[in-house]
């Protein structure tokens, strides 16, 4: 449950970062430093995930970069500027490889990566048609950004007109940046002309680059690494390393020398602490190192991941840590009966930001730290993200510092706790726990799940402890008059909540799949098996083995799916649920049996009877997969024009190519 305290952190780091985005990007004078900025917004996206029913429209974690202004033109991006996953240490890392090799790509063999500096610096996009600058754009929200071309155009070094050959159309994306001796001796000039200072090179390049008077941006000493493409027509490049080079080749600013290829992860692990070691004696800020899957076909094969690609990650320098005391530990306990444990520090200020509260995650890592109430601890933001508890200074202890022992019982009902050796949290044997009931009940009506608007914590907690409220089916059976059980409810309101409980009816199948809240079943794994069946019914009758033959479901969550439909009060839910009139819409589902199942396609270049991803459906539909690079086991590629290195590549490992005529006939598409 959400206390006061957290409502009310919440309140105060929307408004406060809403302040300080008018006074960066509007008025272009920041009153504290990129870190601190970073450090209030990383704040709020933690206690975001934590509490998501804290989410609304207005928060500032629903914009992605730069808010729009009336200032500049909007100037919407037609391949979006994505963010990039953090990693926080090399741990991180490794398991992002792991993931990748093993879940996604299902491959033993070591991945070479391009690792690349993480500038810290602006956002930009380029647009060259027929090697000409028609048009330079911010990142905006990632979608939309705002036309700066007149003051790009300042910018020695981005060239008006790109060299020979070039792509017919070519968007081009890169770091806008001071660097250190140019950001002093700016500040200096700033002194002396009685101008305000700027608070970090970041915020100086930013607020250049905004100017409404192209002739200041001019004046100011920015410069530009270009690192990747969006949109880039009529040539092909087969790595990201090779990207880099054709960018240089066109007279594009790259920072080659400071990129390397890594095979492996642990070639990449060894690059990073180079780097780290070389970061003070950079002429330019980084704080961190971008990686990046080096083999574009791949990095098609591996797609995104919500507002980022999932073939690259930043591998962020580790955080600053400062010196607090634990003044108490509390217990928690989440929809699935997990109890974490929760330090409550005394405030200190880490990265800018005051931390008064620390996840201790489990008990595993009390024991490893031997943490106690009363110690002297190193607390850090890690990745500038979550605060953590990284070391205690035993040294320090006076003798009146206590343990906080594996609980027996829920600290919420009292229930006896169990600990499953193969986990590292005990967890609450009562399935009607409240603490689990509300957080099952905020699960089920989240924004990703059955999108029940304007329902909340509060208004749940109110029908349960009226009881109008058992299950996630009682929701749909509930009336106006069962609405007025809740505070402040009027008329006009409970319509509302109604209207949006009757629309959640009908939300996508895998909506409904994650917000049943089946162990091990994200929002991923959900749409994975939406893809493979039409309805509840069907997933229930399968056997883990047949979950498991399924490509992206691993043994954990077969049996943890089986496990669910087992339960005789699971399946008293789900058809409560369809006798209450919840009819997800089915989504694209893959035949088991069908025509190409076990059947792997490659689809290249341009068709001209389908978009890419219309055909990689009618595979799916038909039984097969649909990959993004060429390999031995990859069974037919189909070529539209401009097929490019794919198709020479197929031709070479001799694969059978399709054209669209034969394809359809395959599909069972008559055309």
């Amino acid at each position: 449950m959400i206390d006061l305290f957290t409502q009310q952190r919440h309140t105060d780091l929307c408004l406060e970062i809403k302040r300080h985005n008018q006074l960066y990007y509007n008025q272009d004078q920041p009153e504290i430093s990129d870190a601190e900025y970073d450090a209030l917004f990383r704040e709020l996206q933690e206690l975001e995930s934590q509490f998501p029913d804290l989410i609304t429209s207005d928060s500032p974690s629903q914009k992605v970069g730069a808010p729009l202004t009336a200032k500049f033109a909007p100037s919407p991006h037609i391949v979006p500027m994505l963010s990039l996953k953090n990693a926080k240490n090399a741990e991180e890392f490794l398991d992002f490889d792991t993931s990748l090799r093993k879940t996604f790509l299902a491959r033993s063999e070591e991945l070479e990566y391009a690792c690349e500096m993480k500038l810290d610096g602006v956002a930009i996009e380029l647009t060259y048609e027929k090697g000409q600058l028609i048009k330079a754009s911010t990142r905006g929200d990632g979608f939309v950004g705002e036309d700066i071309t007149e003051n790009a155009r300042t910018i020695v070094d981005i060239p008006h007109n790109l060299k020979a050959p070039y792509p017919d159309i070519l968007d081009v994306r890169g770091e806008i940046y001071i660097d250190l001796a140019d950001f002093q001796a700016l500040n200096r000039a700033q002194e002396e002309a009685g101008d305000k200072t700027f608070a970090n090179p970041r915020n100086a390049a930013a607020g250049s680059l905004r100017q409404l008077d192209a002739r200041v941006t001019a004046q100011r000493p920015l410069r530009i690494f270009c690192y990747g493409v969006g949109r880039m027509q009529g040539i092909v490049t087969a790595t990201q390393i090779e990207t880099l080079q054709l960018l240089e080749k066109l007279g594009l600013r790259v920072n080659l020398e400071h990129t390397t290829p890594a095979l492996g992860a642990e070639v990449v692990v060894e690059t990073f602490r180079k780097l780290q070691e070389q970061r003070d004696s950079l002429p330019f800020e980084i704080d961190g190192v971008v990686v990046k899957v080096n083999d574009t076909a791949l990095q098609e094969e591996l797609g995104m991941v919500s507002r980022s690609p999932r073939w690259a990650i930043a591998l962020k320098f580790p955080p600053r840590q400062e010196q607090t005391t634990v003044e108490d530990i509390s217990l928690q306990v989440g929809r699935t009966g997990a109890i974490t444990p929760v330090a409550h520090l005394k405030p200190v200020i880490v990265s800018g930001v005051t931390v008064s509260r620390a996840s201790l995650h489990n008990w595993d890592e009390i024991e490893r730290l031997d943490i106690r109430v009363g110690d002297h601890v190193i607390v850090e933001r890690a990745g500038d993200v979550i605060p953590d508890v990284v070391k205690v200074l035993a040294e320090k202890r006076t003798g009146k510092e206590h343990q906080i022992p594996l609980p027996s019982e829920c600290p919420e009902c009292k229930a006896p706790v169990q600990k499953n050796p193969e986990e590292v949290v005990p967890r609450c044997t009562n399935p009607r726990c409240p603490a689990q009931v509300i957080e099952s009940f905020k699960h089920f009506v989240s924004r990703d799940a059955m999108d029940i608007e304007s329902l909340g914590e509060k208004q749940l907690s109110q029908l349960l402890t009226a009881g109008k409220i058992k299950d996630f089916a009682d929701l749909y059976l509930i009336d106006k008059e069962a609405m007025f059980a809740m505070e402040r409810m009027g008329d006009t309101l409970a319509e509302k909540l109604l209207r949006s409980i009757e629309a959640s009816k009908t939300r996508p199948f895998s909506r409904l799949l994650f917000g049943l809240g089946i162990r091990h079943v994200g929002r991923n794994t959900a749409k994975v098996l939406a893809k493979r069946f039409a309805a509840l019914d069907e997933l229930a009758k399968c056997s883990a083995e047949q979950l498991t033959a399924i490509h992206e479901i691993g043994a954990k969550v077969a049996e943890s799916i089986v496990d669910y439909f087992n339960k005789p009060e699971k399946m008293l839910l789900l058809e409560k649920l369809q006798h209450a009139g919840v009819k997800p819409q089915a989504e694209v589902v893959i035949q088991p049996d069908g025509p190409l199942t076990g059947k792997t396609f490659v689809i290249t270049g341009t068709l001209s009877k389908w978009s890419r991803k219309e055909a990689e459906e009618l595979v799916e539909k038909a039984g097969g997969r649909a990959a993004g690079s060429v390999s031995k086991k990859t069974d037919y590629v189909l070529a539209g024009e401009n097929a490019g290195s794919k198709l020479a590549k197929a031709e070479k490992l001799g694969i059978e190519i399709l054209d669209e005529t034969t394809f359809a006939q395959l599909v069972g598409v008559v055309l």
